[in-house]
């Protein structure tokens, strides 16, 4: 096991382009470390950095209290998982997970030993004699694992290891991998485009946002306090929503109506913000009672029930929320539900006990002791408690 450091690390390519700038983080000892972030954001380039896959332009990368930037790969003792298994075809299970050892020169019965211990780990031992063409892709995945497991690195490095699987083995999948990571309790580094799967794995989790660091914290913090509005649209799904609002006093204005601000976000704002609530911070007002908070009617466009949720898309008059970070989200390849600036359109997500129906209007309650304030060009949040964050002008 190992700390991994980035000191400042940024990679610049031949043609000017930084795809990864002034990058600092600390990854502790045995700590679970997911980077996310959209497509292009830098995170499989600095997974790569770290692997010695790519060249650190500036700064340092250090590993185990060593500085590593003119290591080769195999010299980091790091092992690495990819996307595509990369499994030799011609090979069984079991050759195939030793296969490092036997270049290394390991004497085969340590190397049995070995791969019999991380089968064993990996539910893989039925199938050791088995060619990869015969696997399932959850097995082949597994596969992999276990050939990065048996050379019992300082770090195990992931890229996207999950993204070919279909969605009920991802979820399985994914419990796999945590269980692992806790068995082992050897440094992970896991780079993953799906907010979800870094939510649910990493003990502390790495937004990046065109080469940049955005906030560094656990799941938890990312959820709870989210330090601007790339970072608050980002992490959550359905996606926070986002308003157009003023504040005046501890009063807030906005197109559904107006409240009183919770004590804890008088003064942090005043004049034109962005408002964000979480689909989750809404319910249908006929199940609250009289719980303090908000209450408003909107009419009802859509109505998706999952069973164990309702999602109520309601419509409201004025602009939509505007601005360059939600944009940046909302192209994003991979966001099919981050919100649709387009429309003047907000998600609830409300109990499966409620009757509201589409096209109804509705009465709605919003918890007002959890809405987020931002500034709107720099995006900046104004009710954040902090966090680990590095951010800079959004790219033109």
């Amino acid at each position: 096991m190992a700390q991994i450091e980035l000191r400042d690390v940024t990679k610049r390519y031949d043609d000017g382009f930084e795809a990864v700038k002034h990058m600092n983080l600390d990854i502790k000892d045995g700590e679970f470390m997911i980077l996310v972030g959209p497509s292009g954001c830098g995170k499989s380039t600095a997974l790569r950095m770290i692997a010695g896959l790519e060249d650190i332009t500036d700064g340092e990368l250090a590993i185990g209290g060593e500085v590593v930037n003119e290591r080769a790969p195999k010299d980091r003792d790091i092992a690495m998982v990819f996307q595509n298994y990369a499994l030799y075809p011609h090979m069984t299970v079991r050759e195939n997970m030793g296969f490092a050892l036997k270049l290394a020169g390991v004497d085969q019965a340590e190397i049995d030993s070995k791969v019999g211990e991380a089968a064993k780990i990996l539910d893989l031992e039925q199938h050791l004699d088995r060619k990869p063409a015969n696997l399932s892709g959850g097995q082949r995945q597994r596969v992999a694992m276990g050939r990065a497991i048996v050379r019992d690195p300082k770090a195990f490095l992931m890229d996207e290891p999950l993204s070919n699987l279909d969605a009920k083995l991802r979820v399985q999948t994914r419990a796999e991998v945590a269980r692992l990571q806790d068995r082992l309790g050897t440094t992970m580094v896991y780079v993953t485009h799906d907010q979800t799967e870094a939510l649910t794995l990493g003990d502390r989790v790495a937004v990046m946002r065109a080469g940049v660091l955005q906030q560094v914290d656990t799941p938890k913090e990312l959820y709870d306090n989210p330090v601007n509005l790339f970072v608050a649209g980002f992490i959550g799904s359905p996606a926070m929503n986002f308003f157009p609002a003023s504040v005046e006093g501890d009063r807030v204005r906005f197109a559904l109506g107006e409240f009183d601000l919770p004590q804890q976000l008088r003064g942090v704002a005043s004049g034109d913000v962005l408002l964000g609530v979480r689909p989750e911070d809404f319910e249908d007002a006929a199940l609250i009672g009289d719980k303090p908070g908000f209450n408003f009617e909107a009419d009802v466009s859509l109505v998706e029930s999952l069973g164990s949720d309702l999602f109520a898309h309601i419509t409201y008059g004025g602009e939509g929320a505007q601005s360059e970070h939600l944009a940046e989200l909302a192209a994003d390849a991979g966001g099919g539900d981050l919100p649709t600036l387009e429309e003047n359109e907000a998600v609830t997500r409300l109990e499966p006990a409620s009757s509201i129906q589409a096209g109804s209007r509705g009465r709605f309650w919003m918890d007002t002791s959890k809405v987020h304030l931002f500034e709107a060009q720099s995006g900046d949040s104004l009710t954040s408690r902090g966090g680990s964050h590095q951010t800079e002008p959004a790219p033109a």
